[in-house]
């Protein structure tokens, strides 16, 4: 991934490597509430669905478009999410497919219709809109802040959501009710367990818990206990470099 630090102006907004899932007909805020993590009374919001055990499976951002909802999500598991989601519509009239008329898009500067993102302020803004030219410099910026996502860095069915800072990005709703993964992911909160968590570091090779690096930047996502983050960063904590 090459992902240099942009000069200004910024040759274009979007971010090529999400994609953008309508989920649209009968209640899909409703069929959408008991299924993932976060509250659709309150878009956008970041938000994932997990396993029964509290695994995450597939993260996103939620957006209201009329009485649609429109999914942020990685490019290369839009497919894969949108075959999950239709397993559990079962006899709704509800249609779940991308829309190629519109990407995602970000930039770190205000712009009309945009949204601080829901995870972290210091994220920047995001926006969905027909395409343009791609934007530079967001994964850089992402992981300076310690902010993990998607298959490769949660993993696809690994890693507890309260370990993945679901928490710190408010990734969580503690009071909306039932969705798939609640039973365990409340306990841990309510418990106070979350022994590990994700977390980005410089780039070393020789760490056995290293998910994935990141050679032109220097970094990795790695899972470390939540008692010796040593020079990791996580999403409350200091950038790097």
């Amino acid at each position: 991934m090459s992902d240099a630090t942009p000069s200004d102006p910024r040759p274009g907004t979007t971010l090529t490597d999400r994609a953008v899932l309508r989920v649209s007909g009968e209640d899909v805020a409703a069929f959408l509430q008991g299924l993932v993590t976060n509250d659709t009374a309150r878009l956008p919001a970041y938000a994932a669905l997990l396993t029964p055990q509290g695994k995450a499976l597939f993260d996103f951002i939620m957006w209201p478009d009329g009485d649609d909802v429109l999914l942020d999500v990685e490019a290369s598991e839009a497919d894969a999410l949108a075959r999950r989601l239709s397993i559990y519509r079962l006899r709704r009239a509800i249609t779940i497919a991308r829309d190629e008329r519109v990407a995602v898009h970000w930039s770190l500067d205000a712009v009309a219709g945009a949204f601080l993102d829901p995870r972290l302020p210091a994220l920047g803004y995001r926006w969905i809109a027909p395409p343009d030219a791609a934007a530079k410099g967001y994964h850089a910026h992402r992981l300076s802040l310690g902010v993990t996502e998607g298959v490769a860095e949660l993993g696809s069915g690994e890693t507890l959501w309260l370990e993945a800072n679901a928490r710190e990005l408010n990734g969580v709703s503690f009071t909306k009710g039932c969705y798939v993964g609640q039973e365990n992911t409340a306990r841990m909160h309510h418990r106070s367990k979350v022994n590990r968590r994700l977390a980005v570091a410089p780039d070393d090779a020789t760490d056995p818990k290293r998910r994935v690096a990141y050679p032109d930047l220097g970094v990795m996502v790695t899972v470390r206990r939540a008692e010796e983050l040593g020079d990791a960063v996580v999403p409350t904590g200091d950038p790097i470099g």
